[in-house]
């Protein structure tokens, strides 16, 4: 699923190409999601992210939303192949945007304002009193909690292992038994990890790739997650797996307590 990494990435290969740039036509492939047009003639103002949802601002006053959620992909195609899984195409001057998504959960919305959300950005700085006053009392585990959208917005499975593991939490933790202290921690690696996973151009384990088709780095600068039974490069202990939530878990048992 892309998470916060791979939609930045995107916005940033979005802007040169499209930004400025008129809108020729729209084919909507997937009646799932028709009644977004008529598109043709509006230019695109500004390519916009907040967590794992972009937004594309258009010339008439209205955004375009992106959800690309578990499968979904956008390329920027210049010649006339259409990748498979092809759900919608924005055609522009120089070339065409594909939304790509072979299980078909990625949403297009058309619509005057987005919908504001509850939660700062992963890449804005968090503020540690914030988040340990909203998971006090809170029994669910701290990687739930930070995956919960209305907590910080854009970040999902992985980085959420990964982030715990550069702060030296234990995912399975309850959220409220943190202290500020660990909260402080949690919000730097939160920065650090992101930033580093976006200067990657994001984690391709299995099938991210980003606008032009390339995969992601970052997996080969990964801590825990997907790991189970390697050795931790800081410790050297032995990195188990849990379920959380239905969701596969990495962690470290010397580093993260």
């Amino acid at each position: 699923m892309p998470e916060l990494p791979e939609v930045e990435t995107l916005c940033r290969q979005l802007r040169p190409v499209i930004v400025g740039r008129e809108i020729l036509s729209l084919r909507v492939i997937d009646a799932k999601l028709e009644g977004l047009g008529p598109l043709e003639g509006r230019t695109v103002r500004s390519v916009g992210r907040h967590g794992k949802r972009m937004a594309w601002v258009l010339s008439d006053g209205r955004c375009l939303v992106f959800q690309l959620r578990m499968t979904g992909r956008l390329f920027w195609i210049e010649g006339e192949r259409i990748p498979p899984h092809a759900r919608l195409v924005l055609t522009f001057p120089a070339g065409r945007i594909v939304l790509s998504d072979p299980r078909r959960f990625a949403t297009v919305e058309l619509c005057v304002t987005p919908a504001p959300s509850p939660a700062p950005d992963g890449l804005d700085a968090l503020d540690p009193a914030r988040l340990a006053d909203a998971a006090r009392g809170r029994r669910l585990p701290v990687k739930s909690f930070l995956m919960d959208q209305k907590t910080v917005a854009g970040i999902g499975n992985i980085y959420a292992s990964e982030t715990l593991h550069r702060a030296g939490i234990n995912p399975l933790r309850p959220a409220g038994s943190l202290s500020r202290a660990e909260w402080k921690k949690i919000a730097a690696a939160t920065a650090h990890v992101l930033e580093e996973a976006v200067e990657s151009r994001g984690t391709s384990i299995s099938d991210w790739m980003d606008l032009h088709a390339d995969r992601g780095e970052y997996q080969h600068h990964l801590g825990v997650y997907g790991r189970q039974g390697e050795r931790c490069k800081t410790c050297r202990r032995t990195i188990l797996r849990a379920v959380i939530a239905g969701r596969s878990t990495f962690y470290c048992p010397g580093c993260q307590t």
